[in-house]
């Protein structure tokens, strides 16, 4: 109730739906959150530089958040997620995937070392770059 007294004072434009009559049954229509320039230009700039900081521009001169952005853009079919790093900066890596380059480089069926996942990141990833050296 607060809510909407605020609204009505500050004649606040957002979330607004509007009803139409469509004979004899009523539609109701929602506003939109983007208007179709916004989107042409946020669509166009964001490929042109797809990147965080792109989305993070495109937030501050829509005045909306990145999230909202990110998500009007993935609808469009633009988004391209950007790929996960460590804190390090490396891409991530599973263990699994690291036991399976050592099966390959042992030439052993996978199955017969699955243990070594409970093997720690940095032990597997160093038996990792040994054997790829002595082979």
């Amino acid at each position: 109730m607060f809510k909407k007294l605020i609204d009505k004072i500050t004649n606040a434009k957002y979330n607004n739906s509007i009803t139409k009559r469509n004979n004899t049954r009523r539609i109701k229509v929602a506003s939109k959150n983007y208007s179709d320039e916004m989107v042409a230009k946020m669509t166009k700039t964001y490929e042109a530089e797809p990147t965080m900081d792109t989305v993070k521009v495109l937030a501050r001169e829509f005045g909306k958040t990145t999230r909202s952005i990110i998500a009007k853009l993935s609808r469009e079919g633009v988004y391209k997620a950007q790929p996960r790093t460590t804190k390090t900066g490396e891409p991530v890596v599973q263990k699994k995937e690291l036991v399976m380059e050592i099966a390959t480089v042992l030439g052993v069926d996978e199955a017969n070392i699955t243990s070594l996942v409970k093997a720690t990141k940095g032990d597997l990833k160093n038996l990792v770059n040994r054997l790829s050296e002595l082979v």
